[in-house]
């Protein structure tokens, strides 16, 4: 099954959203999981990811400081915390559930929206 994000919308320079992505099955809990965004007229890119075996987080180098990628085990869900949004963070944003298998689109969301007006 794949993931379901939401938590898309419309902000301003400097506003705050925070993304969800409910993954269903066991692999929640034992995969490497993140988020990935495209932008129009541009490729894919990396935003975050949390490992599974230590809990570490590993970011981009544009949204550091700025972005916090969390997990809740009990509820299945990845977070997205974005704060000081730039409209360079207009996107669709995609949640990963195993981010080792990139060629898998069953581990791929079908994305939601992110627009920061300036």
């Amino acid at each position: 099954v794949q993931p379901v994000e939401s938590g898309g919308g419309l902000v301003q320079t400097g506003g705050s959203l925070r993304l969800s992505c409910i993954v269903s099955g066991s692999g929640f809990r034992i995969n490497d999981m993140g988020w990935y965004r495209q932008a129009p007229g541009k490729t894919r890119e990396f935003v975050a990811a949390i490992i599974n075996s230590d809990g570490r987080t590993v970011y981009a180098g544009s949204v550091k400081g700025r972005f916090i990628i969390s997990k809740d085990n009990a509820k299945n869900t990845m977070y997205l915390e974005m704060n000081n949004l730039k409209p360079a963070d207009t996107a669709i944003y995609y949640c990963s559930s195993d981010i080792t298998d990139p060629f898998d689109s069953m581990t791929w969301g079908q994305g939601t929206q992110v627009t920061v007006s300036s």
